[in-house]
């Protein structure tokens, strides 16, 4: 099964590593290597969380988020968004972004972090916006009671998370921001693009647009469903796009400390962002979230500590090893919890129940 799963990113892997030895000898190798490591423990608990909304969706959208979605991530956010920003930002037209990223690396790479603070506050505040939602649901399980016990209890004030998010924004722009004008703009941008996708995706979920096993549950996700279909299946596959996309900003921009080159960038974060997906069914396949519960609950306070880490990063960088620790480190604990929780019940072997009759190939078709 490992090499079902991973079978496409091992390939990637090989091809993208005998690529960067051809383009930049042993020195490019070695970087994309470091770069493919870093997208990849940056990235795990964008993994969890994709695991739980994929769970949701009918086959047909599995395969377009495994297939189209690895396209969109790969070159989308690994090499156009980059170019794309330069573009925007330098006032640049496509060609001259272009010459610019191939021609002079180190003008590229200060047009990219002159506009880091707009893509930490766009980034930064979708994703605190998602922990927010979750933490202030509540929930039957509780990872960590003593805290989101009153988390839950409080967040019955509607629109809560839009108050502290909104606050947050405040505070950092006020406080940190060179340009307070263009981060305010660009996190009410992210907080907006949460907003109505998560709409949108509730919107069409009470207009029944589902699979046969369409009856709603609550989760993670716009609207938390099981197998949408149809219109809900779009706004679920948008919702994971964007998703991924903000986790990526924080990778992308990191990558430029490591090397310059929107070549070798691409090929690392690219090899990352496949492991991602493989990781990403592998937990759909084996009903990993299903038998250890408090994986979600871990993946979604790593969210907030990258979400805290971008907004802090718009006035101090935070090196990518605090930000790749915190999240690992909060997912272990929540893994080991998980399974104290199951020897304490009796729990029966991982995947005995969620994990049969739904298997997903790597390409995202069902097995079932």
């Amino acid at each position: 099964m490992i090499l079902r799963t991973f079978g496409w990113s091992f390939a990637v892997t090989a091809l993208g590593l005998v690529a960067a030895l051809l383009y930049g000898g042993p020195a490019g190798l070695a970087l994309v290597a470091v770069l493919a490591v870093l997208e990849i423990s940056l990235s795990f608990d964008n993994a969890v969380v994709n695991a739980k909304v994929l769970d949701r969706m009918s086959p047909f959208w599995q395969k377009i988020f495994l297939t189209i979605g690895i396209a969109i991530a790969v070159f989308g956010m690994r090499l156009v968004f980059p170019l794309l920003i330069v573009g925007i930002t330098a006032k640049l037209n496509p060609i001259e972004a272009i010459d610019l990223a191939f021609n002079d690396h180190e003008a590229y790479a200060d047009r990219m972090h002159e506009a880091y603070p707009m893509i930490a506050a766009f980034g930064g505040m979708f994703l605190l916006m998602l922990f927010l939602d979750f933490v202030f649901e509540e929930r039957a399980d509780k990872w960590l009671p003593w805290l989101e016990r009153p988390l839950a209890r409080i967040g019955k004030l509607d629109q809560l998370s839009v108050v502290v998010a909104g606050g947050s924004l405040a505070f950092v722009a006020g406080n940190f921001a060179d340009d307070p004008g263009q981060v305010m703009i660009a996190g009410v941008l992210g907080m907006v693009t949460y907003i109505l996708v998560n709409g949108l995706g509730e919107l069409f979920a009470d207009g029944g647009d589902l699979g046969e096993e369409g009856e709603g549950k609550g989760g993670t996700g716009p609207n938390g469903l099981v197998l949408a279909t149809g219109k809900a299946g779009f706004f679920l596959f948008l919702y994971l796009e964007v998703l991924d996309a903000s986790f990526s900003f924080d990778g992308v921009i990191g990558a430029f400390a490591i090397s310059t080159d929107p070549v070798v960038i691409m090929l690392g974060l690219g090899i990352g962002a496949m492991y991602i997906r493989s990781l990403t069914v592998f937990l759909v396949r084996k009903g990993t979230l299903h038998e250890y519960v408090y994986l979600e609950h871990g993946a979604h306070w790593a969210i907030g500590a990258l979400a805290a880490c971008m907004l802090i990063s718009i006035g101090s960088h935070v090196p990518e090893w605090i930000t790749g620790g915190l999240g690992a480190g909060l997912i272990i604990a929540a893994f080991l919890s998980s399974v104290l929780r199951n020897r304490r019940e009796g729990d029966g072997e991982p995947g005995d129940e969620a994990g049969e009759g739904k298997e997903l190939h790597p390409t995202g078709v069902s097995g079932s």
